[in-house]
């Protein structure tokens, strides 16, 4: 069998390619970038099999929108999503003395095999002056490339523990009074030709999703300048217990198909979820990249035929 291929070009970025088709599936970007969008890794381009990319970059409505990353929209009054502040009453306002950042330090492991690429990271979180709030341990990795499907997978590991004298606060949007922008945690902006593609849940389909929850999501649109649709799916982890009945915070997900393609399992949808000094939030979900436009009963096989 033939193995993932990855190369780290140093200070910069690591690409995951697969060497059959020759498509680079990812790039894993940690290079700071401009302040006003909250520096943070992200992942761009993000590649089905085909070599179709099923992200965005610096929008011209957002840009601080990053193909896949993690973000903390509202962190005990800093901004680590980039951009304009939320402030109730007030709407959202250019407030640079808010916007922080998360900082790549080093990587614990970037290796590749036949089945697997991982690349493995470790980071800090600022606020706009500075101080250390948060360390994070962070693992990506690439697996299940199936030709077949036209599919692959990624999981994404976050593990972030505070490190303030007092409780870090993660809200949103939301949490600070704007209904339908609990967005947070994990998100992935679609391509602008995503725009009005199908919303698919479990149990339902639609932007009624939005603020639902379940254990997966997928978003499926039709590329520009090449034929074809494309399916990205969202699942949590079991261990993420994403309806609080074991006694975790809940996650709802953030979902939009208009005026953008984006989706968020939200760590903070309602209500804020406040880490005490020294603990650690982990969360770990999988992102399959899909060729076609899957239907539900596709996406439910899948999820069924590669357990966690």
């Amino acid at each position: 069998m033939t193995g993932l291929r990855l190369v780290h070009a140093h200070g910069d970025r690591v690409t995951v390619t697969d060497p059959v088709g020759g498509v680079e599936l990812l790039a894993y970007v940690y290079r700071p970038e401009a302040a006003w969008e909250a520096p943070k890794p992200y992942i761009h381009p993000l590649r089905t099999l085909a070599g179709d990319v099923v992200t965005d970059y610096r929008p011209n409505d957002h840009r601080w929108h990053k193909g896949l990353s993690l973000t903390a929209s509202h962190l005990s009054g800093a901004n680590l999503w980039g951009g304009n502040s939320y402030v109730h009453g007030e709407g959202y306002l250019e407030l640079p003395e808010r916007v922080g950042s998360m900082a790549h330090v080093a990587f614990d492991e970037i290796s590749a095999d036949a089945g697997r690429a991982v690349i493995s990271e470790r980071l800090t979180w600022h606020p706009h002056s500075g101080e250390l709030w948060a360390d994070e341990h962070r693992r990506i990795e690439v697996h299940d490339v199936d030709r077949a499907s036209g599919s692959w997978a990624l999981t994404w590991t976050s593990a972030v523990t505070n490190r303030r004298d007092e409780p870090l606060r993660f809200g949103s949007p939301t949490t600070e009074g704007r209904e339908l922008a609990g967005y947070t945690g994990l998100f992935w902006r679609g391509p602008r030709a995503f725009r009005d593609g199908r919303i698919i849940g479990p149990d339902g389909e639609g932007p009624e999703l939005m603020a639902s929850q379940s254990p997966w999501l997928a978003l499926s649109g039709e590329h520009d300048g090449a034929d074809g649709h494309a399916t990205v799916v969202f699942a949590h982890a079991p261990e993420n217990d994403h309806t609080g009945e074991r006694g975790a915070h809940p996650a709802h997900w953030f979902v939009r198909n208009d005026p953008f393609a984006g989706i968020a399992p939200s760590w903070a949808y309602f209500d804020e979820l406040e880490l005490a000094p020294g603990d650690t939030l982990t969360r770990r979900y999988r992102v399959v990249v899909a060729h076609g436009a899957w239907e539900r009963q596709e996406i439910t096989d899948y999820l069924k035929t590669h357990p966690w």
